[in-house]
């Protein structure tokens, strides 16, 4: 069967790969959850402690092999025979929320994911903020540039990444979720350039493991794009910055296969970035019920 007809299959055909992440003891989940995202409001206390009793790779094993139990998260693959472990792909995972919990399951050093190696593009904000710059490295993040992006997929690095960004939180809405794809065609053109494969990704219930409040208004959304960061109010559990224990469904698409062309054309990227926001569109229409999240609904914007 050619390629794509495999990956125009109807969904039925195939079962998805479902994969849990360990319940790990509540000791370990809550220190891996401390060690990543406490350090938003506990800057100076976490650095002190990760020099104290966590070197670059402890810190690193232990977030990603305890964080996901913490929810905990499980990760659905439609069709996980169509990935191979050495190839390079681009995720492309919505919505951002308040920060991108769920995308951690697809780091390779979760082992949820039939991938080998994989690096995550995130703002380069976060690696202008002390400590937590170290914590993104430990984790496997690097500064979201089209150079970065290239450069580790030509090494065979799947790349994980949120298209919306800030706009994202700036438009962040209690009601629905928000996908900002519509005019984001970067990733699609490099997906054609190096002919990556793209791979829809949508995250249920990461919007529910904070509450938050923001101002809103011109001015705020002026300031959240010039400063490439969405100031805001967030919690968790007791008040703290540690989040809920909510479970956390990421899904997973097929890979949609690319022809490459070093010289795309504005067309040919206008027609691939629409095939995407269709399967895109699908797969969270396809898996809301099925991750028992039915009401939930999305704008793409």
């Amino acid at each position: 069967m050619e390629e794509s007809e495999r990956n125009h299959k109807n969904p039925e055909e195939t079962n998805p790969t479902v994969i849990r992440s360990i319940r790990h003891s509540t000791f370990h989940t809550l220190t891996a959850m401390i060690v990543w995202l406490g350090s938003i409001h506990l800057n100076i206390i976490l650095a002190l402690l990760l020099i104290l009793l966590f070197p670059n790779t402890s810190a690193f094993w232990y977030v990603g092999k305890y964080a996901p139990g913490y929810f905990p998260v499980t990760v659905h693959i439609e069709d996980a025979k169509l990935f191979d472990r050495d190839k390079a792909y681009i995720l492309v995972a919505e919505p951002h929320s308040i920060f991108p919990i769920g995308y951690l399951s697809l780091l390779n050093i979760t082992g949820l994911m039939p991938l080998s190696k994989t690096k995550a593009l995130a703002s380069t904000a976060v690696f202008y903020t002390p400590f937590l710059r170290q914590i993104g490295i430990w984790l496997g993040l690097v500064p979201a540039t089209k150079k970065n992006f290239v450069k580790y997929l030509e090494a065979g690095y799947s790349c994980i990444l949120i298209p919306g960004g800030v706009q994202e939180i700036i438009y962040m809405n209690r009601e629905f979720e928000v996908a900002f794809l519509k005019k984001r065609f970067g990733f699609v053109r490099v997906s054609i350039e190096t002919g990556a494969p793209l791979v829809p990704v949508f995250c249920f219930g990461q919007s529910d493991v904070y509450s938050w409040w923001k101002p809103d208004g011109k001015l705020y959304h002026r300031i959240a794009r010039a400063i490439r960061f969405a100031p805001l109010i967030f919690w968790g559990g007791f008040g703290s910055p540690i989040p809920y224990c909510r479970p956390i469904q990421v899904v997973v698409g097929r890979p949609i296969e690319i022809k490459q062309n070093p010289c795309p054309s504005n067309e040919e990227v206008a027609e691939v970035h629409a095939r995407f926001v269709s399967a895109f569109h699908k797969l969270f229409l396809r898996y809301r019920e099925i991750t028992g999240c039915a009401d939930t609904q999305i704008r793409i914007m």
